[in-house]
């Protein structure tokens, strides 16, 4: 997929209700923006989006809402993941949730309606009555229907000595990692290690490396290779009633729940 598609398709018509259904196996889309609002759906697997100010991790079978003129670049987690896309006008005094970035579980009535518009590509005009009523209400039961939005993003660093510390997190998901042994490491403090996560991405170590971990278990939470168990353990849980109730804490539910979602309603 092209700048293109994105940069002149979506917007060449400001009143329109744009429809773009993606197949398998996307790799990424660049980073761009629209003038009309963002209806992103995932099923298969997680897909991160990127903005300017941080990763955002979309799980399966849950929907963005990504508000215009936002930019953004797109990532799907592997060649198994399947997106819908929406693209509403929205007027500037319109409603806070269409304002602001959010994440949100599916829910059937939506699931519903994306399968009846499944085989809609391109624009969608008011004057195409019966086409036009059921997306135009699929803009208003986004905000009617939401539940409080998963805080599923994490912040960029943007100081050099974070940046490594916080690959190497990432590259060793799979162990324990306490604060005095990961700051010795680097050479630092305990305490200005602390320091460091508060101020370049305002919050905590410990919040920072449990989002990380729950975040990566997203993804391999997919993979019907792996148990329950051994998804704890590759992203350095040892106790998996501890790996289960933070997963819990953050998503909302357990991931025996999550792994459910693995089911495909689109399929190409």
């Amino acid at each position: 997929m092209n700048s293109k598609y994105y940069l002149t398709e979506v917007d060449k018509h400001p009143a329109s209700i744009y429809c773009y259904f993606n197949l398998k196996g996307e790799s990424f889309v660049e980073s761009h923006q629209h003038q009309k609002g963002q209806f992103l759906y995932a099923e298969g697997g997680v897909v991160h989006v990127k903005t300017n100010v941080g990763t955002h991790y979309l799980p399966a079978r849950h929907y963005m809402w990504i508000p215009p003129r936002v930019e953004h670049a797109i990532y799907p987690s592997s060649s198994n993941v399947v997106m819908k896309n929406l693209y509403f006008p929205i007027a500037h005094q319109a409603l806070s949730f269409y304002n602001k970035i959010g994440i949100y579980p599916i829910n059937s009535l939506l699931i519903e309606l994306l399968l009846f518009t499944k085989n809609w590509q391109g624009d969608v005009f008011q004057i195409q009555k019966n086409k036009y009523v059921i997306v135009d209400a699929f803009r208003a039961l986004l905000q009617q229907t939401a539940s409080q939005s998963l805080l599923l993003e994490l912040p960029h660093p943007k100081d050099h000595r974070l940046n490594l510390v916080i690959n190497y997190l990432s590259e060793h998901i799979y162990e324990e990692h306490l604060l005095p042994q990961l700051a010795s490491k680097f050479s630092m403090t305990d305490k200005s290690l602390y320091r460091l996560f508060k101020k370049n991405l305002n919050m905590s170590f410990i919040k920072y490396y449990t989002q990380l971990r729950i975040f990566k278990s997203l993804e391999l939470l997919m993979n019907p290779n792996y148990n329950i168990s051994e998804v704890a353990t590759r992203v350095g849980y040892h106790s998996l009633p501890t790996f289960s109730n933070t997963f819990h804490k953050i998503m909302g539910k357990r991931p025996s729940e999550y792994r459910k979602s693995k089911q495909i309603y689109f399929e190409d």
